[in-house]
């Protein structure tokens, strides 16, 4: 099993979108911290992934799938990055983000800490799939992540 972090907009919607994607086989949903000065932790996700799909392909759904091109306010709390296990991982993301998206602002991180959010949120598209915020921020991303597969991405 791999395993890369995410981060981006809400961890909702982060989790959300990873839970859709076939290969993926766990998402953690809550807060990374990288080294300094990215040591603030920031909404993220933990995604655990088979050998049925690959980096290339996540990295491109997680760009894909949030503002990874513009800068905010919030970036503090939202930070656009991918939170890397290995060097190999970062290597790959490194050489995709190059190739594919080299204006997004996406940032690699050795990933270094991780909180779990509370139980109450966790799986919270699952849960809530009426609710206003998922029907405003999350349908859409899941219709984008749709419309990716239909291209095959």
């Amino acid at each position: 099993m791999r395993k890369i972090g995410f981060g981006g907009g809400c961890h909702w919607c982060t989790e959300a979108v990873f839970q859709h994607v076939p290969g993926v086989v766990n998402v953690e949903q809550g807060w990374i911290a990288s080294d300094p000065p990215f040591d603030a932790f920031s909404e993220a996700v933990i995604v655990h992934y088979d050998d049925s799909v690959s980096l290339e392909k996540l990295t491109h759904i997680h760009l894909e799938t949030h503002s990874s091109k513009s800068k905010h306010p919030l970036r503090e709390k939202y930070r656009s990055a991918i939170y890397y296990f290995n060097e190999k991982s970062k290597e790959t993301a490194e050489q995709f983000i190059m190739q594919k998206a080299p204006d997004a602002i996406t940032m690699l991180l050795p990933f270094r800490k991780f909180k779990l959010n509370k139980e109450t949120y966790l799986n919270y598209f699952q849960k809530n799939p009426e609710n206003a915020f998922c029907q405003r921020y999350i349908e859409p991303k899941l219709r984008k992540l749709s419309e990716m597969e239909m291209n095959s991405l």
